[in-house]
């Protein structure tokens, strides 16, 4: 069964030779933007591999020296790979770490003892457990010395560091700030270790590598970064969409202390390893056409001329020959004959994205339209990761899909319940115990004893506490009556409205457990039942908590084994993919926009509002200051406002999706 099938979207399908260079020379060429070298692979599993064996070969080396070899390490979710790589090749290969000494790049301040937010604890659980390093070659700063012995103490892990002969090889992620081990913005390039205070953005992507909701301390003690810039080699790594804008700005950006990690720029071996999803801002990837000569798909002219356009401040039927050839695009004149050819054929594909007819028009030409015309109507299944990502990513077009007649399932993939705050709780228990008291006379006891129970847990909780099951149990009802009422007031039947739970989410912590196929089977299920002619899932790849991602993999895994399984109903459906609540799709990847006229939005937005439990007193509300119903508005009437800028037809409002194909 394939779990991670979302990772092996992409998509405008990036020709190998843009992440694969065959030659020096070919290197050389595209990755004339980039000032650290930087490596890039079609799946994670590639990218931990080659830093892995630059690992493995370090420490032989050290060993037939007759030394121990130095290794310096961060924590965080980008090097989990690679720590499980390396314990693989220690249990299936024999591959000895005896002869390795740790650095640890940084620890939380101040922390009390049995603190769960330990960085070498969580260090100790990812890797160091699991294979033959000594503990007494294992080095980590100290969270609980007193503040007024910190730069003492910072100096000793310097002599330590400098007494074992230096790092051999640094080991790294990168924060969405620039960060590198905690050095936040504003760390200088001769900074060496000592207490730095965390930015909240940092803090919060700590708390998730953690999986709990207690807050991290708000320091760290932390290698600074010219000791990081002393070791001999630096490998950073990220993967996945959230860290495309950050990547971007390390790897070509200026050199500045706002991004910390963009000072391995002066390194003679820095080298950053990362997916496709996280190099997706790179030149050579999303406007290849500057370091080299492209081979043209229709993807490809799309992105150029939109490209173009934004460079020019021009509409695209006024782009000129002069437009192509001063900024580089002169293989499409050579291409089209003419700007003009070029400029009427891009017009004319993004105008035949846009359709008041998602599901389809029957009785209508569809050789230019997204959706096919029949059957019509269709069966469609829209599946939301939590329970109000279909209202706020696609609104709009349920209520079309509904209204033009279409038969429209939602699917809930999970409870949603750890993103209910316990105000709500409370406010829900006082309404179930004043109903008991005015229409009960107080005698259902079921409602007494658990209301005195949550009570007194609720009054008892401390920061970081998971909640008892019950309390779970309630947070859920809750976000299912706000589903339910979202779906009545979009004219949904509640026969039609499906919540799977889907067991992965039900840890109680903001770390989910691993998707299972008993995940998958349950999507599965739905779908041989309704045997859809549509399926819409989440796109929001980039949510930081990672809960789309793994329910996108659940239904891609379940489409897959069915494909396997050759369905038939599968060869008359088609996959949407959507975006909203974390980020919007690019206007050259857009397959199918739906408008919405301003009645429309306003629609949509009472459907959001719907999920009160969701508006200010949302526990995950992210970086984002902006409510979800204001993030969906902003992100929709920006779509319309790409399409206006490009000279296209002039909505309120637009709902974007890019189509998969098994």
């Amino acid at each position: 069964m394939k779990m991670n099938l979302s990772s092996h979207i992409v998509l405008n399908k990036v020709p190998e030779q843009f992440y694969r260079p065959r030659t020096a020379v070919d290197r050389s060429e595209i990755t004339r933007c980039e000032k650290i070298f930087t490596d890039i692979f079609p799946k994670v599993e590639e990218g931990a591999k080659v830093i892995a064996d630059a690992v493995e070969e370090e420490i032989h080396r050290a060993k037939a020296e007759g030394r121990n070899c130095v290794l310096g390490l961060g924590t965080g979710q980008s090097l989990t790979p690679v720590y499980t790589e390396l314990i693989r090749r220690h249990n299936d290969y024999g591959l000895s770490f005896a002869n390795v000494v740790v650095f640890n790049a940084y620890e939380y301040f101040p922390l009390r003892p049995g603190s769960s937010h330990s960085s070498i604890r969580q260090l100790r659980e990812l890797f160091l457990n699991h294979v033959d390093i000594a503990p007494d070659n294992v080095f980590t700063p100290d969270g609980t010395i007193p503040q007024e012995s910190a730069i003492q103490y910072c100096r000793h892990y310097e002599d330590l560091i400098a007494r074992h002969g230096g790092i051999d090889v640094m080991l790294l992620g990168i924060g969405r700030m620039g960060n590198i081990a905690t050095n936040e913005p504003g760390s200088t390039i001769t900074s060496t270790s000592r207490i730095i205070l965390i930015d909240d953005t940092s803090r919060e992507e700590m708390t998730l590598s953690f999986g709990s909701q207690e807050p991290v301390p708000p320091c760290s003690i932390t290698m600074g970064i010219h000791t990081i810039l002393s070791a001999r080699k630096v490998f950073v790594t990220a993967w996945g969409d959230e860290k495309a804008d950050i990547i971007e700005r390390m790897v070509e950006g200026p050199m500045s202390d706002a991004i910390p990690a963009s000072f391995l720029q002066t390194h003679n071996n820095a080298k950053v390893i990362i997916d496709l999803a996280a190099a997706a801002k790179l030149t050579r990837i999303v406007h290849p056409w500057l370091v080299t000569n492209c081979e043209w798909t229709d993807k490809q002219i799309r992105s150029a001329v939109v490209w173009l356009c934004h460079v020019t401040g021009k509409p695209i039927l006024k782009l000129t020959n002069k437009d192509y050839n001063e900024n580089g695009l002169s293989e499409l004149l050579a291409k089209f004959g003419s700007g003009y050819n070029a400029n009427i054929k891009i017009f004319n594909d993004l105008q035949h994205t846009i359709t008041g007819w998602p599901g389809g028009k029957p009785n209508a030409d569809d050789t230019y339209r997204p959706e096919r015309a029949k059957p019509f109507p269709k069966r469609v299944i829209v599946f939301s990761p939590h329970p109000d990502d279909d209202v706020i990513s696609m609104g709009g077009t349920i209520r079309r899909l509904v209204q033009q007649g279409h038969d429209v399932h939602i699917a809930y993939e999970t409870s949603g319940n750890i993103a209910v705050g316990d105000e709500e709780v409370t406010r829900f228990m006082h309404f179930i115990n004043g109903f008991n008291q005015i229409f009960a006379g107080d005698a259902d006891k079921v409602i007494k004893d658990k209301y005195s129970e949550i009570k007194k847990f609720l009054a008892e909780k401390k920061q970081g506490d998971c909640d008892t099951r019950d309390i779970l149990t309630i947070k859920g009802l809750i976000r299912r009556g706000e589903a339910r009422t979202a779906c009545t007031y979009n004219h949904i039947p509640l026969d039609h409205v499906h919540f799977l739970d889907l067991p992965f989410y039900e840890s109680g912590k903001i770390e989910k457990l691993p998707m299972t196929e008993k995940d998958v089977e349950i999507v599965r299920h739905l779908i041989q039942t309704v045997q859809p002619h549509q399926i819409y899932v989440a796109g929001d790849l980039a949510d930081p908590h990672g809960t789309h991602r793994k329910c996108t993999d659940a239904v891609l895994a379940a489409l897959d084994l069915e494909k396997e399984a050759g369905a038939e109903w599968l060869k008359d459906c088609r996959i949407w993919m959507y975006r909203g609540a974390w980020a919007e799709w690019e206007i050259e990847n857009i397959e199918m926009c739906v408008p919405m006229s301003p009645e429309e939005l306003r629609a949509k937005r009472n459907s959001i509002l719907k999920h009160q439990s969701q508006m200010e007193s949302a526990p995950f509300l992210g970086d984002d200051e902006r409510l979800f119903w204001q993030r969906a508005e902003d992100r929709n009437r920006g779509t319309a406002k790409l399409y206006d800028n490009l000279g296209l037809a002039c909505y309120e409002a637009m709902e974007a999706f890019v189509e998969y194909i098994p």
